[in-house]
């Protein structure tokens, strides 16, 4: 083991172990979305306003943190941000483009279809193999066509029965449907609860032993409150830099605006992935602790002030992206309803 310069109180190891969980939630924290959009073939959920503000957001961090002279650690990150909000962006970018396209040549083929349908109707030969129709068989085929087709509605009753029966098997399938959703929706989301809680333990606990491992090998050590607080009279952060830091966390602050907007508006946070804003938060807390942990003097946390507010301001929202998951949830298919209300008609 190595030996260090300083000793390690709990407060420099809180800070650092939660310094490291912090790393491991936002490596890892776009992931989740980036696989949801892949699964679904579409990236819908997402508000792109929201991407933009957050990568706006991203970019001025990474100019304030190099331009302050914050840790390695921090700079690092922060470049590692502006890179996958641009795989996230090229991703929402790329599904949009496609499923343009498609369903650009889906109208086209329906367009041509509608009009080849019309085409063989107008073009339908009076001569059937060859024989021309009689005018005794054309008459036979119509009065048969018209008796199937309109003597059984104008029987007494028979309407209303074929509507009630129809009524009747569409509250059927209702019925059998949702019991069945019940029985299937509650095995699903106890898997997806297991999945997401197994992703975040697997989190606390990497960075964890990454905070263990860095520290035994001395890649990591206690860092003194002198190093980091300038003393009276010394270079103050730059105002520059403390200016980038505020607008990047008012970015981060209504970033998620046009997201909760948009849940509220469609009721529903279908194509969303819950994992990922559960590692934001994750993220977001364990930044912030780590901060605190290391001191809350007057000096430090004002250097440190626009990126307590970016990271702990933003769990505030993420509770209400929460929320609309647990009131929401994601949309239900609507095809059986449309079916059973032209049955009834």
């Amino acid at each position: 083991m190595l030996a260090h310069a300083l000793p390690l109180t709990w407060n420099e190891a809180l800070s650092g172990i939660t310094g490291s969980i912090s790393l491991a939630a936002w490596i890892f924290l776009l992931l989740p979305q980036l696989w949801e959009n892949f699964r679904n073939g579409n990236a819908d959920g997402l508000s792109l306003a929201f991407l933009l503000a957050w990568f706006v957001g991203d970019i001025t961090n990474l100019a304030g943190a190099v331009w302050a002279g914050l840790v390695p650690t921090v700079v690092a990150l922060a470049v590692y941000f502006c890179a996958a909000d641009t795989v996230l962006i090229a991703q929402v970018f790329y599904y949009r483009w496609a499923n343009s396209k498609k369903a650009d040549v889906e109208e086209e083929a329906e367009a041509g279809k509608a009009d080849g349908h019309v085409a063989s109707r107008e073009e339908t030969p009076l001569l059937q193999d060859g024989q021309p129709t009689s005018p005794t068989v054309t008459a036979r085929r119509t009065k048969r066509q018209s008796f199937t087709s309109e003597d059984n509605s104008n029987l007494p009753g028979s309407r209303r029965r074929s509507s009630a029966a129809s009524s009747s098997k569409a509250r059927q399938r209702n019925a059998s449907s949702g019991s069945l959703e019940a029985i299937v929706e509650e095995p699903t989301n106890t898997r997806a609860g297991l999945k997401n809680t197994a992703a975040v333990l697997a989190i606390l606990l990497a960075g964890t032993a990454g905070w263990a491992i860095a520290y035994k090998t001395g890649a990591w050590r206690p860092t003194p409150l002198s190093s980091k607080v300038p003393e009276a009279g010394g270079d103050a952060t730059p105002v520059g830099a403390m200016v980038l830091g505020y607008f990047s966390a008012v970015c981060y602050l209504g970033a998620r605006i046009p997201q909760i907007a948009k849940n509220q508006r469609e009721r529903s946070c279908d194509g969303l992935s819950l994992l990922f804003f559960m590692l934001s938060l994750l993220g977001n807390a364990t930044y912030g602790m780590g901060i605190l942990f290391h001191s809350v003097e007057r000096q430090y946390f004002l250097t440190n002030l626009p990126w307590l507010i970016g990271s702990l301001g933003t769990m505030a929202e993420d509770a209400v992206i929460f929320l609309q998951f647990h009131y929401f949830g994601e949309k239900r298919p609507q095809g059986d309803e449309a079916v059973d209300g032209e049955a009834v008609e």
